[in-house]
């Protein structure tokens, strides 16, 4: 509606038909009638928007539900991050424990590899201490061969005379 004037709204509210057909004669002057108007219009509006704007049942308990499915699925996938870290966790455990025993068995085959070798020293030794032994046996042999032998030579001597 367009208001040209002042006196143009009091006659055209002045007389108006009503919802129902009933012609409503207003005695109010312009200034009170267009305030009250006003009012009216905007309470019109306000609880237009209150209704239009208001959430019924449906919407509410569609938003719960959303939010508890919205919530479930956090906590839900909290409890996987959980499980995760805990699997992970596990996981490192068990990585770091077989890191530990196969440090410990490369430090054993080490410590019996120098043990091998000093074993092996060991018999070399005894080898060539043996050998030395061998030949001073020979060599005592080969002694006590030659004296049996000037013995021999001697008693043939002592003998012939």
């Amino acid at each position: 509606m367009v208001l040209a004037c002042k006196e143009g709204f009091r006659r055209a509210v002045r007389m108006r038909k009503g919802v129902m057909g009933i012609r409503i004669r207003f005695s109010m002057k312009g200034g009170e009638m267009m305030k009250k108007s006003l009012l009216v219009i905007s309470m019109i509006i306000v609880l237009a928007i209150a209704v239009g704007g208001c959430a019924t049942k449906r919407d509410l308990q569609r938003v719960q539900s959303q939010e508890m499915a919205t919530s479930a699925k956090a906590d839900q996938a909290a409890q996987d991050a959980q499980a995760a870290k805990a699997t992970a966790d596990a996981a490192t455990l068990k990585a770091e424990t077989a890191a530990a025993r196969a440090e410990n068995a490369v430090k054993a085959a080490e410590e019996k590899e120098k043990i091998a070798a000093e074993r092996e020293k060991v018999a070399a030794e005894k080898e060539k201490v043996a050998a030395e032994k061998e030949m001073i046996a020979a060599e005592k042999e080969k002694i006590a061969e030659e004296k049996t032998k000037r013995a021999e030579e001697a008693f043939r001597k002592s003998m012939k005379k």
